[in-house]
């Protein structure tokens, strides 16, 4: 399963969306302030679920509201975490 696959079935896991919302998520999809569900806490669920995934760790000081701007941007900073492992 690729990164982008990957990412997508966390948010789809995590967010509880239905299955049409889930279809419609592509690298351009926007996230934080689109899709109701995605709330801090969904950030702090999605965030455990990606360190769980990938074994990275997300320091606090990494958290920046452009990582969640679109599944794109979060699917970015996951492979950018992968290649400092």
């Amino acid at each position: 399963m690729s990164t982008q696959e990957n990412v997508i079935s966390i948010l789809v896991d995590v967010l509880q969306l239905n299955s049409n919302v889930a279809k419609s998520l592509a690298f351009d999809t926007p996230l934080l302030g689109s899709i109701p569900e995605f709330d801090s806490m969904a950030v702090v669920t999605v965030l455990t679920a990606l360190e769980e995934e990938y074994g990275f760790f997300v320091d606090d000081d990494e958290i920046d509201a452009e990582i969640f701007e679109t599944v794109g941007t979060l699917i970015s900073f996951v492979d950018n975490k992968l290649s400092m492992s």
